[in-house]
């Protein structure tokens, strides 16, 4: 049976991130630089396989400071370790939506995860390209990817919360 290679349009989607802040508020983060691509066998994407990566340097929270302390050897570690890297991925068809399951580099540390992808349709666009849509959520903690920086207020309120909350909204372009 031929494969499908389907590729992300960096144009049409985001990737973009959650975190607790003081824990009364959350700060919105996205990595703007990303690339990734899924091959399947079949045209409801059932079993299909996902590579995913961004580039650290692309983090953007709408705050320059911020962004530098993420790149920083505090987080992210951007000069040892530029990319993060989803690998192994598949995504595996349910009643209503899909499970996406992999193995995801940050810092140098794989650990798995899954996330819930929901496929928004496929159409053709003006040009005849077919191109299919997805969203997808999950959770992390980023202390279990070597992302411990922390810190305490005076009051006692931690600065930065543990659990990440992951969003994607993809476009994928069937080659």
């Amino acid at each position: 049976m031929s494969t499908t290679k389907w590729i992300i349009d960096p144009t049409h989607s985001e990737v973009s991130f959650k975190v607790k802040h003081l824990v009364i508020s959350t700060v919105t983060g996205y990595f703007r630089e990303f690339e990734g691509a899924a091959e399947t066998e079949s045209d409801d994407f059932s079993n299909a396989t996902i590579h995913f990566s961004a580039a650290i340097d692309s983090i953007d929270t709408n705050q320059k400071d911020r962004n530098a302390h993420l790149k920083s050897a505090d987080f992210f570690d951007a000069e040892n370790h530029p990319q993060l890297v989803f690998s192994n991925g598949r995504l595996e068809k349910r009643e209503e939506d899909f499970a996406v399951t992999g193995e995801l580099t940050i810092r140098g540390t794989t650990q798995p995860i899954t996330l819930k992808a929901e496929l928004g349709g496929i159409a053709q666009d003006g040009y005849g390209q077919t191109k299919a849509g997805f969203e997808l959520e999950g959770k992390i903690s980023r202390k279990a990817f070597g992302l411990t920086w922390s810190a305490v207020t005076e009051t006692g309120s931690v600065v930065v919360g543990d659990e990440v909350k992951i969003f994607a909204s993809i476009q994928l372009v069937k080659q």
